[in-house]
């Protein structure tokens, strides 16, 4: 990397988790110019897991999920746009143009625009068919669950297993539908699946797999139930879309940046000279793994956030970003996190505990190589030097042959 002037202004396109931890960033690592915080909600920016939890739940109050306090967020000096988006980059002139008609210059550009749920098109006119990313989504969900509601839920994933145990604590009646033959098994495999596929069932959820939906049915333009592949039905005075994101990236089209699902970014998340790309909406080479990965984590956004504006102010001194990504999911009393890569994997394994008690490790290997783990109710001290085997590149045959035990 090359040395270059130090940036005079610099813009960062998206107000959440990566966007913020880059504006801190770069004033704790020194940098006095101006620093152009740009946001599409008009909230201060704020924390996404606890949506699908303790918001949806009704457990947190809305103002429990600021990133920061406002005052905090006032030391930083920042020129904030709250409430428009980024509709134009050009790279060469080195412009954002908002929404509302404004045109900034930057020296640099840190891009975390994050992503958007992916929707049904046979659901876009019906009311009562809900997605799941902002706070106002998780508000509007929140009040129309409760005892004796009906929710349908599409997709099985992360997000739509969690806003199903939630729906079912508060005593609402869930049908979770997802096309694959086990909920999340590309992912996590056929064993992890069916142990989540099962819990959900104890807990009285209507878990139907294999079989997509194929319409919405509406009564006077509000959506009353989902029509299914194989002709069966299911009512509902709500329908929640769980289905995946894609990554907001239109407004960079035409702009010479490189887009394939993501920004496409080096190993130090750069996309073009004095630009940057961090969070759910970067699509970066991960040396440690030696792939390309876009990861939608909370922790990936923030210590991405963290090394592009590190990387952008010092490019002559940049560092790979080479994390090994975390993620958590809290469903029922259950909870589980992991640690690594896992699309992709060639195998796993059971390595410490039992799938039948719900208390256990299981590996996965892709090529020759230890790439991610999974638990399931297992003490952090377990799964913390698995971790370390990630990041180390241990292989296969070394990780499984002599497991750690709780």
């Amino acid at each position: 990397m090359t040395a270059r002037a130090a940036p005079r202004g610099v813009v960062v396109v998206g107000a959440s988790a990566a966007g913020l931890t880059a504006a801190e960033t770069l004033r704790r690592e020194g940098f006095s110019g101006t620093i152009t915080l740009v946001g599409g909600e008009v909230h201060l920016p704020y924390d996404r897991p606890p949506l699908s939890k303790q918001v949806l739940s009704g457990s947190w109050p809305p103002e429990r999920t600021g990133l920061r306090q406002p005052g905090d967020i006032g030391a930083l000096r920042l020129d904030l746009r709250l409430g428009t988006t980024a509709t134009a980059l050009d790279a060469t002139a080195r412009t954002v143009t908002l929404a509302d008609g404004a045109v900034i210059v930057y020296d640099g550009l840190i891009i975390a625009t994050g992503v958007r749920p992916r929707r049904l098109p046979m659901a876009n006119s019906a009311t009562g068919v809900h997605v799941l990313r902002t706070l106002d989504d998780a508000l509007a969900l929140r009040d129309r669950l409760g005892a004796g509601r009906r929710l349908v839920v599409v997709g099985a994933g992360f997000l739509g297993a969690e806003a199903a145990a939630v729906a079912r604590s508060l005593g609402a009646s869930v049908t979770l539908i997802e096309p694959a033959p086990v909920p999340l098994e590309h992912a996590v495999g056929a064993q992890v699946g069916a142990v989540l596929a099962e819990i959900h069932r104890e807990h009285g959820v209507n878990l139907r797999t294999g079989t997509a939906v194929t319409g919405i049915i509406t009564d006077a333009g509000r959506a009353v139930g989902v029509r299914q592949a194989d002709g069966t039905e299911a009512a509902a005075d709500d329908v929640l879309i769980a289905i995946g994101s894609q990554a907001n990236t239109e407004w960079l089209e035409g702009s010479g940046l490189k887009l394939a699902d993501g920004v496409v970014c080096d190993q130090y998340s750069a996309a073009a000279p004095g630009v940057y790309a961090a969070g759910d909406v970067a699509r970066w080479h991960n040396p440690l793994f030696g792939t390309m990965m876009r990861i939608e984590h909370r922790t990936n956004a923030a210590e991405q956030g963290f090394a592009a504006a590190r990387n952008l102010l010092r490019p002559e001194q940049a560092r790979p970003f080479a994390p090994v990504p975390y993620f958590w999911s809290d469903q029922y009393d259950v909870k589980i996190q992991a640690y690594g890569y896992l699309p992709d994997h060639d195998e796993s394994a059971v390595v410490d505990g039992d799938l039948e008690a719900r208390r256990f490790l299981v590996a996965y290997r892709r090529g020759d190589f230890l790439t991610a783990v999974i638990a399931m109710s297992m003490h952090p001290k377990v799964i913390h030097p698995w971790r370390v085997m990630i990041a180390n590149r241990v292989r296969w045959s070394s990780a499984v042959s002599a497991p750690l035990s709780a």
